[in-house]
């Protein structure tokens, strides 16, 4: 198994493989291409019989939010943000939370 590091490293550098990093990138943008793929992502789930184009044999929703994580570990790739030990780190502390975090929703 490859570790959230590493699957970062991995997404970035495919990315700017394929030239989106020849430039600066607007880190605004790169936060509303993550929305965008969310976005698309309620989209295939609204439409579920229509199948991804890339990849028809995979649920379509997961390959949308598949899209999201390799935006997010591009974005932390290219500013040097250790996503694996956040998110370890948040996923303990979120057990510390009371229930529903004492919000209705």
């Amino acid at each position: 198994m490859k570790t959230i590091s590493t699957l970062q490293y991995e997404a970035h550098m495919n990315a700017k493989e394929k030239g989106w990093w020849d430039e600066p990138r607007n880190k605004g943008e790169l936060i509303a291409l993550m929305h965008s793929e969310l976005s698309e992502a309620l989209e295939a789930l609204r439409k579920p019989n229509q199948k991804d184009t890339h990849l028809p044999h995979l649920d379509s929703v997961g390959v949308e939010l598949a899209d999201v994580i390799i935006r997010i570990f591009d974005y932390c790739g290219a500013y040097n943000i250790n996503l694996e030990m956040c998110v370890l780190e948040k996923m303990e502390y979120n057990k510390t939370r009371p229930h529903k975090h004492g919000k209705k929703f």
